[in-house]
């Protein structure tokens, strides 16, 4: 077999090939993709009653309002930014840490001085992504006293809506039961 025949079939093997998986298999999976899970492939997005996307269900995103559940600190930076995703590599012996745990601390005290519960680890320390949506059941809890002071309803009405809003656990066993933080806002909201 001669040099240019060898060429020939190695460049239509590369086309055949390009074709197959550059173009084809991606349209397949995205087709199958869209049929059996079709806001999964939308990035789980969350629309308003106008329907204008307010985010998604798998990214966080900052809520400073305390009328609001504060999310899970960011270690993305900018903030809750999906393109910089990942932890912040230091150390649990980090001066550093201890500073921004202390400060953010300090934060949750200032926004609810009454609050005498220890405060849940998850809302001080940021996840390993930094985009993590959302929270503890006992961060939301910890929470509830603050907003309803704060939107003039009972306690008891802000833990029911937390409540309704678990997330169990994956497959029954995996992972913690958790709240996501922007559709437990959206559901205060519409209270």
């Amino acid at each position: 077999m001669s040099f240019w025949s060898q060429l020939r079939r190695s460049f239509m093997a590369m086309v055949f090939l390009s074709i197959l998986l550059g173009i084809l298999y991606p349209l397949f999976i995205t087709g199958v993709g869209r049929l059996f899970f079709p806001q999964q492939v939308t990035g789980s997005l969350i629309q308003n009653t106008q329907g204008q996307v307010i985010g998604s269900r798998l990214i966080g995103q900052s809520f400073q309002n305390p009328k609001y559940f504060f999310s899970r600190p960011s270690a993305a930076s900018p903030a809750y930014n999906a393109l910089a995703s990942g932890g912040s590599s230091l150390s649990p012996t980090s001066p550093q840490l201890l500073a921004s745990l202390k400060t953010r601390a300090a934060f949750l005290q200032k926004e609810d001085p009454d609050q005498t519960q220890l405060i849940p680890i998850d809302l001080i320390t940021a996840s390993a992504s930094g985009l993590d949506p959302d929270i503890s059941l006992a961060s939301a809890y910890y929470q509830a006293p603050r907003i309803a002071a704060l939107r003039h309803l009972p306690v008891a009405t802000v833990n029911t809506l937390i409540a309704t809003h678990i997330t169990p656990r994956q497959l029954g066993f995996l992972g913690e039961p958790r709240v996501n933080v922007l559709n437990l806002n959206q559901a205060l909201d519409a209270l």
